[in-house]
């Protein structure tokens, strides 16, 4: 985006208030100054981050994990993910998720990108990564997380994509995003 647009479209804060602090988000609500001169209010809810894997094996299988999603009111499957602790990094923050929901540590962990989930209303970005050369690794799930691992051949996954079995926006951002980049890399997955 140009600078000249950005500086077009700007909203201004004029004032700011915290009507809630919880666990993981916090909601605050902003009064801004439009571009024209308006006036308007911006429910933000704040997050400190997250990140996102996926775990490709060496036999071209996505490991995926199959949990219950209050706030959707279903079963989703999606790759693995977790919120950032206070001050971790995001690498960091990616081995522990994939010891914790997937049991394996991954040998190489490549950026694939960084994306807004809902700008909207929401200060939260994801950090998406592909995690190969994966070992099985001991760690402690949270106890308030109750998952099934689901192995598939990647072309599965693509292919569950494009169906619209799978519709958790982060999945789908990095499974595409993961397989154009083992395309680029020469290294399509096998169809297991």
């Amino acid at each position: 985006m140009t600078e000249d647009a950005s500086n077009r479209l700007r909203e201004v804060t004029v004032n700011s208030e915290r009507v809630y602090e919880g666990k993981i988000i916090n909601l605050r609500v902003d009064d801004v100054e439009l571009p024209d001169g308006g006036s308007s209010k911006r429910e933000i809810v704040e997050h400190r981050g997250a990140v996102a894997a996926v775990p490709i094996t060496k036999d071209g299988e996505v490991i995926l994990v199959r949990q219950w999603r209050h706030a959707a009111g279903r079963v989703m499957l999606e790759i693995p993910a977790g919120t950032r602790e206070q001050g971790e990094d995001m690498i960091e923050t990616m081995r522990r998720e994939l010891v914790e929901e997937i049991g394996h540590r991954a040998g190489q962990i490549e950026p694939l990108a960084e994306v807004f989930v809902t700008p909207g209303y929401s200060t939260e970005v994801i950090g998406l990564y592909l995690a190969t050369e994966l070992e099985p690794a001991e760690g402690a799930s949270e106890a308030d997380e109750k998952i099934e691992l689901v192995r598939a051949p990647l072309s599965d996954a693509l292919e569950w994509c494009r169906d619209g079995e799978l519709n958790d926006a982060k999945t789908v951002a990095g499974l595409l995003l993961a397989a154009m980049r083992l395309e680029q890399q020469g290294l399509s997955a096998p169809d297991g």
